[in-house]
């Protein structure tokens, strides 16, 4: 069968009604398409494995419970809720813009706010380092008001605000690509104000997207090391979150290390599975 007749024959088979509603038939995968799937699956899963092999089960409560370990979960915890709050903020307009304005060059900025996603995050620390760093562009003018950036707490938050912001905002951005524009286009003409139509009909409608791409974005900051290491350094209490207390820990005491990386799997498992049920719960 030719190419173009195949498609006239899904067509019809789309068309096909039983009384109101679509008859809904099931495609079968090819076979072969599990091979790859199933060693793929291993590749992720089989690290995980070796890492519950290699914990010291009977001790691990003493090293995940350790002061170090819990100031620096404490801290990871407190700097990651605090980057997602600003990445909401600032995130859900830039996605916002991205997906409804027809603003010239929107293409190339779009391409530089998502350019963290492929970064090496090492060299988003230097960026940052440059920029708000005592002899950055900006940090010389926050070095005369008084404000110190470079190597704080607030330097975490905004080392993990910088590689979490894209995943907020390229989930959010294809929710409403997804969406489209005909409800809010209906509210419009209704006579509702834009921020209206944003509060009463935008939001609710991309509310799993938001909620989904807002985990994801908290899941990016709890992990971050490279960006935070170069630009926070690493003070205990201060900037040192839990993946420079595991890297660190590597060298001195791996039982532990492993123990920590097993928390910060779990952890991140549970923000997964959550996004990933808030997205099945609110699908149509």
């Amino acid at each position: 069968m030719s190419r173009a007749g195949l498609r006239r024959t899904v067509s019809r088979a789309g068309l096909r009604r039983t009384g109101n509603k679509a008859r809904h038939v099931a495609v079968a995968l090819p076979r072969w398409v599990y091979v790859p799937a199933l060693i793929g699956c291993t590749f992720v899963v089989l690290p995980l494995i070796a890492m519950l092999v290699a914990t010291d089960w009977s001790n691990f409560l003493p090293l995940i419970t350790s002061e170090s370990s819990r100031a620096a979960l404490a801290l990871s915890l407190r700097t990651s809720l605090a980057s997602t709050v600003v990445v909401l903020v600032i995130g859900v307009p830039m996605a916002l813009v991205f997906a409804r304005s027809r603003l010239p060059g929107l293409s190339v900025l779009r391409s530089l706010v998502l350019l963290p996603l492929v970064l090496p995050p090492v060299v988003g620390g230097i960026a940052l380092l440059y920029t708000f760093g005592r002899k950055g562009l900006l940090g010389e003018t926050f070095e005369v008001l008084g404000i110190q950036i470079a190597f704080t707490t607030t330097a975490v938050v905004i080392a993990q605000t910088f590689v979490a912001l894209p995943f907020l905002v390229i989930s959010l951005e294809g929710a409403l690509r997804t969406a489209g524009e005909r409800y809010e286009a209906v509210a419009a003409t209704l006579g509702a104000r834009p921020t209206t139509v944003l509060r009463r009909v935008t939001i609710p409608l991309v509310l799993p997207g938001l909620v989904s791409g807002a985990v994801l974005a908290f899941a990016r900051a709890l992990g971050e090391f490279g960006a935070t290491l170069t630009f926070a350094g690493s003070l205990q209490g201060v900037t040192r979150t839990l993946p420079l207390e595991i890297y660190l820990q590597r060298e001195v005491d791996p039982d532990a290390a492993v123990a920590l990386s097993l928390l910060l799997v779990v952890v991140a498992a549970l923000v997964v599975l959550a996004a990933r049920g808030r997205a099945i719960g609110g699908a149509p």
